[in-house]
């Protein structure tokens, strides 16, 4: 099929690539020229594991294209995907201009029976309003709409469009379906789990899965300030519970709070939406507003613990919200780092691939390429993004750059006792913190009292 896609974004460029990859012939529209010219060269402007070169290897099969140009892209287009930003607003609320521009730029130019896929993350209701805004373009109801929602992780993107646990097709017409069926045949073919359902559903599951998730981030961060003043540890807690297959391992490991281009922007709109609908969304309200306190807190703790005072310089390892991307939107780092420097602290920092996307939303500080040069006459250490290059640190080397002890583990990383027999004093979330090796021989709380003999026959 000939596939359009508006908008070479994140989510544009990867749909755009997954689809020629099944076979269907795909221009990806952007008026941004520059970025075109770009994407024609094969070089993407954001990273992603993997997705430049599965994009090299589609332009050269001749099934991936790039225009500037709305007409030519759109043309003979048998559907077309909208995959263009909603942005939040002040009250929570998602701006729908740019969706709805993009519908207006398009009408004019598809063939009669064009189906319009609504691929950007949208609210409930707006497949049908779009239709209703083309309708009146065109002076016609000959073009259809539809929703399909994605649901692609960044640092595994490729991945997840290939072997997807699911597909959500939304339509309000069964000649929408069959087009959408017909662009998902391989994977309907390989019996993929797929739900066809209603627009309006299609539009809900994506918002209220992303909830979901995001409570569960927000619980399991809970539970871990409660193991921490209990004494206990989260991994082994999180364990247990995750084997319950009602509940599942995924995203039951703690950290600095959830940020990213979904989890905060979808949290706010769903709630919006319950409090526009009358029907509002408590808990995912609480955990707004828990996420954000999570950060605050954290940075005032690196401060505490660590005795800090105006002057003293912290290293922190880990700008982008997560590992494998370099998108640093909502990330801890950027609620963490500016709290530190109004304490008059001194920030180094480091990221493999976030350093260039970072440093447009920080100022005063200092960037480093390496590491372990970040961290040299640090007297605090953070990890705040969980890269592999972080777990495989060499603490000894570590610390013998760093003028203080404290290492600030938000991620849970590394092993305490590693830590420790570094002569590092490690903080990390959900457990009982480690002290430098020197101090081992006061025991910490919970710990077994090993002058107690155990009885021999057991």
């Amino acid at each position: 099929m000939k596939i359009a896609i508006v908008g070479s974004g994140y989510v544009g460029i990867t749909t755009g690539t997954c689809l020629a990859k099944l076979g269907h012939d795909v221009c990806c529209l952007d008026l941004n020229r520059e970025r075109i010219t770009m994407l024609q060269k094969g070089v993407l402007p954001i990273y992603e594991p993997g997705l430049d070169i599965a994009l090299n290897e589609m332009i050269g099969s001749g099934r991936m294209h790039f225009s500037a140009d709305t007409a030519e892209a759109v043309q003979g287009a048998h559907a077309v995907f909208i995959a263009v930003g909603t942005p939040s607003g002040a009250d929570g609320s998602i701006d729908l201009s740019q969706v709805f521009a993009a519908g207006r730029s398009i009408a004019p130019h598809l063939m009669a029976g064009t189906v319009v896929v609504m691929k950007s993350t949208v609210v409930a209701g707006t497949a049908q309003s779009m239709r209703e805004i083309i309708a009146r373009e065109r002076g016609a109801f000959d073009v259809r709409v539809a929703s399909n929602p994605e649901f692609l992780r960044e640092g595994s993107a490729i991945k997840d469009f290939m072997e997807p646990d699911r597909i959500v097709l939304g339509a309000d017409d069964p000649y929408s379906m069959k087009v959408l069926r017909k662009i998902y045949a391989p994977f309907v073919k390989e019996q993929a789990p797929i739900v066809e359902t209603r627009t309006i559903n299609a539009e809900l599951i994506k918002y209220a899965a992303n909830a979901f998730l995001a409570l569960k981030i927000g619980f399991i961060n809970e539970v871990a300030d409660l193991c921490e003043n209990s004494g206990g540890d989260v991994s082994d807690v999180a364990r247990g519970i995750g084997l319950d297959t009602r509940i599942g391992a995924a995203f039951l490991q703690p950290g600095p709070g959830y940020g990213g281009s979904c989890f905060p922007k979808d949290t706010r709109a769903f709630a919006s939406t319950g409090r526009e609908y009358g029907a509002r969304q408590h808990l995912v309200e609480a955990l707004i507003s828990r996420n954000d306190e999570r950060k605050k807190h954290l940075a005032q703790r690196i401060i505490r613990e660590g005795s800090l005072n105006a002057g003293q310089r912290v290293a922190v390892l880990g700008l982008a919200f997560k590992a494998n991307t370099d998108d640093v939107r909502e990330a801890a780092s950027l609620s963490i780092i500016p709290h530190l420097q109004e304490r008059g602290l001194e920030v180094a920092a480091h990221d493999p691939k976030a350093l260039q996307t970072a440093s447009e939303h920080l100022a005063g500080v200092s960037l480093h390429e390496d590491a372990y040069d970040c961290c040299r006459g640090a007297d605090a250490v953070v990890i705040l993004t969980e890269w592999e290059e972080y777990r495989a640190l060499d603490l000894r080397r570590l610390r013998g750059l760093m003028v203080g002890d404290h290492l600030f583990d938000y991620r849970n990383l590394l092993e305490p006792s590693a830590a420790s027999e570094a002569g590092l004093r490690l903080v990390s979330l959900g457990r009982v913190s480690a002290a430098p090796a020197s101090r081992k021989g006061v025991a910490p709380i919970g710990s077994w009292d090993r002058r107690v003999a155990a009885p021999e026959h057991i």
